[in-house]
């Protein structure tokens, strides 16, 4: 059998902090050559393993050594979806500051953040390969979600890290963006010796590139085993993720919403309409003579590439992006700009979207951060009514978290994260509920949970969706009409 050196090894770790420990002592070891997926439901414990690979928490067992020269900053990279607001120090402002142009001025350019890697040899290889070199002139702010994945992908591996970890790295990226992804990682772990780690909460993403793969549930690890076994254990994927296949949205559970709380259907005749919308930033255009008309009741897929403009034009609509004022829009049978405030019309709006989730870093309790949905706030600036924080919690209760109620959202997983920002969107009972990417980084078991709530919500009379994903199949069987944007140069 072929000896390899190892190159990270977990030995008998007990974290100091007794919340942030495993079940038992955490072992595990990473051999020269070896691509890992750590698969698991939402909360089961992979960032924590990646937390520890990375010395982040004191430990009162064990050791974490390595087999290279170096700083463990040095070795080991990690990208989380979360991390995006660390790379221009904005954090909150960036979700509003994005659409403003006039206060961009300090924001810097893709070109510029990378400039210290201009010249290398690596450079204009990796930047061709993964496709961002047409977005070097943009300014930060200015990139969708998925530019921004592609972005801090491309800027860690120009740092040549030995050890690269990816948080679900292939949600916000469009089809042709993560086959771009497999290729690379592909070729960057063969040319350039990057041993990669991905966090998976779905089995259909362990790409063909990874050679071994740790199944991870309740802060409990299982047996390592091959790609290639893992996927043949059908029991063991039904065991991490027990509803798949078996969730029928037509027989779920009504939900816990109290009866006084549900509004009466609205009697809008249009949800909105856009009349040759033109949205421009400098020279770039993101919409050009755009007509939509959305009626009362009707629900739509908004589709499009990554880049193609779909958060400017969900920002139009949620009234966050002061260009409304420049176009013809109209909002519940209401012209843009004839009086009403933009509270009068996120009132009638739930809204998710990655970008919310980017720049929601509140370390506040996570029952706050539901609450806040009744204010339409980044973060509980009011407090609620006794009434309202029972509602928060049940719709906790709907989307079963309600036990993470106490804990700060910051120490959620990104998937708990979520599960939380979706039951924001829905504490109000909105007329109009817009969901871009609901279901980011949940695993088998609550994206099925989800979708079975979004299309229960949407059944009811006078609810109108608009929904955006990357995955037609995750659609609501309640959607019958597309609206389909296109990238302008």
């Amino acid at each position: 059998m072929e000896n390899r050196n190892i190159m990270v090894n977990i030995r008998n770790v007990v974290t100091r902090l007794p919340e942030l420990r495993f079940e038992e002592p955490l072992n595990w070891t990473i051999e020269e050559g070896q691509q890992w997926a750590v698969i698991g439901p939402n909360g089961a414990g992979k960032t924590l393993i990646a937390d520890v690979m990375q010395r982040k928490f004191a430990l009162k067992e064990g050791e974490v050594t390595f087999g290279y020269e170096g700083n463990v900053s040095d070795l080991v990279k990690s990208i989380a979806f979360k991390d995006i607001y660390s790379l221009a120090d904005c954090r909150n402002s960036y979700y509003q500051q994005r659409w403003h142009s006039t206060e961009t001025d300090d924001i810097p350019t893709i070109e510029e953040i990378l400039s210290e890697h201009a010249g290398t040899e690596d450079f204009h290889k990796v930047l061709s390969l993964f496709g961002i070199e047409e977005f070097l002139p943009k300014k930060l702010l200015f990139l969708s979600s998925g530019e921004l994945r592609k972005f801090l992908i491309v800027r860690t591996l120009l740092k040549r890290p030995h050890v690269l970890i990816l948080d679900n790295p292939f949600i916000g990226l469009d089809a042709p963006s993560r086959g771009v992804l497999v290729e690379m990682l592909q070729q960057m772990t063969k040319l350039e010796g990057v041993q990669v780690i991905l966090l998976l909460s779905n089995p259909d993403d362990i790409p063909e590139m990874i050679t071994h793969v740790l199944p991870v549930k309740q802060r409990r690890c299982l047996p390592v085993c091959s790609r290639e076994e893992f996927l043949r254990q059908t029991d063991l994927i039904a065991d991490l993720f027990p509803s798949e296949g078996k969730t029928d949205p037509v027989r779920m559970a009504p939900l816990s919403l109290p009866v006084e709380q549900q509004k009466e259907p609205s009697t809008h005749t249009v949800t909105f309409r856009m009349e040759h919308v033109s949205i421009k930033y400098g020279s770039r255009t993101i919409l050009k003579e755009l007509d939509w008309e959305v009626k009362n009741g009707e629900k739509w897929a908004l589709f499009g590439p990554n880049g193609a403009g779909k958060s400017t034009l969900l920002s139009l609509i949620y009234a966050d992006n002061p260009q409304s004022y420049a176009n013809t829009l109209y909002l519940f049978d209401r012209k843009r700009g004839s009086g009403e405030s933009i509270w009068d019309i996120k009132k009638r709006i739930g809204y998710v979207s990655p970008e919310m989730h980017l720049f929601y870093m509140e370390n506040v309790p996570t029952l706050n951060i539901v609450g806040s949905g009744f204010f339409d706030s980044i973060g509980l600036y009011r407090k609620c009514t006794e009434q309202q924080q029972k509602v928060a919690l049940d719709w906790m209760h709907v989307f079963g978290i309600e036990e993470l109620k106490d804990r700060s959202f910051l120490t959620l997983s990104s998937g708990e994260q979520r599960l939380a920002l979706l039951a924001r969107a829905f504490v109000k009972d909105p007329d109009l509920i817009i969901l871009d990417e609901p279901l980011h980084g949940l695993d088998v078991s609550n994206k099925k949970k989800a979708a079975a709530i979004i299309e229960q919500f949407c059944a009811r009379p006078g609810k109108t969706l608009i929904y955006v994903t990357h995955y037609p199949h995750e659609l609501p069987a309640s959607v019958d009409k597309h609206f389909r944007l296109v990238k302008h140069a």
